[in-house]
């Protein structure tokens, strides 16, 4: 018999299969001994009340083992000799793209920019040692793309446009824990997801697939308004010449939200783009055990069963949205810069979760035309920069501009400016620093200050009415470190909405979060499924 239970018990029995299963005997009345197996089918922590209970739902197995395997199986063909589609970038959206377009028999040739996951790595260590950023190779760039290196968080609110489950089963066919099928916030872990990404490329190249590392697109290829192809720059010579190389097919443009040359190609190209809205802000980062004592509301923090405690927060001030975004419990905050004369901020955690330190962005929600406002001025900035066009690079613009502020005030380095939270809130400067995760290093900068008055004055409102709900939180215990600016994409490439296809251009895809279709790994995968059919339908028309 298989029956299925929603059940609510200490976190010690959530954490114990064996007390799991005496639990289900004891509370249905069956003998433990007939329980062949308890699947965990769902997962989620209630730490509304001061016991904290764990919520399940379980499959039970009784007097018969498990039939079916945890998750399903895609099956993925030879592509070999079928019909090529290009995929620009190898993030979330591009790899499921890639994925999705060999179900369905066409051949994938994968373009990507920046190196491949393990070489990237390297990389990423080069920044907190030598201060300077790759262009090409970073936490943005490169296979993988930007949630790689930074966190493989797999939980999104978006219900309508795909399905996650499938999402979720590819990723545990490629060598994810089981366990996010079941957790209501899933999450690989930094250390995990690269391993899954290298099996994900081999699934494309054992298929008849391809996939170009350090391979830019230049520009796209077009007969009238049709996209036959791309041109990339795919390496130097011995004479220092880029080369190029055409790559023929319709594309799927996944590139990301930080690749700027693509949308200023696009804009003079005259491909309809337009400004988007984004959120601006900083990292907090707290002590995780303080974090752990708030949520659990405990002194002893998680204990030995709980994991590591996550929070949400969000109020409006003055019409705009100020919430927490990407949180990572027990984490790090990481340079997150894609060029020089920039620093932005990210924040990542192992699938541990058992580092020193909790961080989370705290953000601002930024409207196109907010950036036209005197609020929104930058510190050192003349008023005609500070009052830019209403081209749809405008956001852009505004973000590059911040980029560079908090670059000039963290002395030109990947240093990063950071102030005390509650020095921030009233307004003092911060004469020290507590420690940090953050390997470049900290400088202490008055961003109550610098900051745009229309971001300050939100966050520090917004942390007030944070403080209020949940006692502790607000504190000087806790860091700001600046600037979080890569929430989402600051433009939308234009698209159909029923084909997905450019709203002017044939045979071309935008996708994913750089297209500014989706916020996160799963709603990017999602919609880089969703472009690989309706491109199938189209070479089928």
């Amino acid at each position: 018999m298989i029956s299925e239970y929603q059940l609510r018990v200490t976190p010690y029995v959530a954490a114990n299969a064996q007390a799991l299963r005496e639990f289900v005997a004891q509370e249905y009345g069956f003998d433990v001994r007939t329980l062949t197996s308890v699947r965990i089918l769902r997962r989620s922590i209630d730490a509304r009340q001061r016991t904290v209970h764990v919520n399940l739902k379980v499959r039970a197995y009784i007097n018969e083992p498990p039939r079916e395997d945890e998750y399903q199986h895609t099956e993925y063909p030879d592509v070999t000799d079928s019909p090529q589609v290009i995929v620009v970038g190898a993030g979330p959206g591009g790899l499921f793209a890639a994925l999705r377009l060999i179900e369905l028999g066409l051949k994938p040739i994968v373009v990507e920019r920046g190196k491949n996951v393990r070489e990237r790595k390297k990389d990423l260590a080069q920044i907190g040692r030598t201060q300077m950023v790759d262009a090409e190779s970073n936490y943005c760039f490169g296979e993988g793309g930007a949630g790689a290196y930074s966190d493989g968080k797999l939980y999104t609110r978006s219900k309508k446009r795909g399905s996650i489950e499938k999402i979720l089963h590819v990723f545990c066919q490629h060598g994810a824990s089981t366990r996010i099928l079941a957790d209501a916030h899933p999450h690989i872990g930094t250390d995990k997801l690269p391993r899954v990404i290298e099996n994900i490329r081999s699934t494309i190249l054992q298929s008849g697939g391809e996939v170009h590392f350090q391979t830019k697109m230049t520009r796209l290829i077009t007969k009238g308004e049709r996209v036959v192809g791309c041109l990339c720059e795919t390496s130097r010579d011995m004479n220092g010449n880029s080369v190029t190389k055409e790559f023929l097919g319709p594309v799927i443009l996944a590139t990301g939200h930080s690749a700027r040359d693509v949308y200023r190609y696009l804009a003079e190209a005259g491909i309809d783009i337009e400004s988007k809205g984004i959120a601006v802000g900083v990292r907090l980062e707290h002590p995780s055990e303080l974090i752990d004592q708030i949520q659990y509301h405990s002194p002893k923090g998680r204990g030995r069963w709980l994991p590591a405690a996550e929070y949400s927060f969000v109020t409006q001030v003055d019409g705009r949205g100020v919430y927490s975004f990407c949180m990572c419990p027990g984490g790090f905050v990481i340079p997150a810069a894609t060029d020089k004369e920039q620093i932005v901020v990210n924040g990542m955690s192992p699938s541990s979760r058992g580092g020193q330190w909790s961080n989370s962005g705290m953000v601002v929600e930024i409207r196109p035309e907010d950036v036209q406002k005197e609020e929104m001025q930058i510190e050192g900035e003349g008023r005609e920069a500070a009052v830019p066009d209403n081209s749809a690079l405008s956001v852009m613009s505004f973000q590059e501009r911040l980029e560079r502020m908090c670059w000039q005030q963290g002395n030109r380095k990947q240093t990063a400016p950071a102030q005390r939270m509650a020095d921030f809130v009233n307004g003092r400067l911060s004469y020290d620093l507590p420690k940090s995760s953050y390997a470049p290093g900290l400088l202490s900068s008055p961003l109550h200050f610098w900051l745009p008055m229309g971001v300050g004055r939100r966050l520090q409102e917004g942390f007030r009415h944070f403080g209020r709900q949940s006692h502790g939180f607000l504190t000087n215990e806790a860091v700001m470190i600046g600037v979080e600016t890569r929430t989402s994409s600051p433009v939308r490439i234009v698209r159909d909405t029923d084909t997905l296809m450019h709203i002017r251009l044939q045979g071309l895809f935008p996708c994913g979060e750089g297209a500014g279709y989706a916020g996160g790994i799963v709603s990017a995968a999602v919609d880089g499924e969703r472009c690989a059919d309706m491109c199938s339908a189209y070479l089928k028309r």
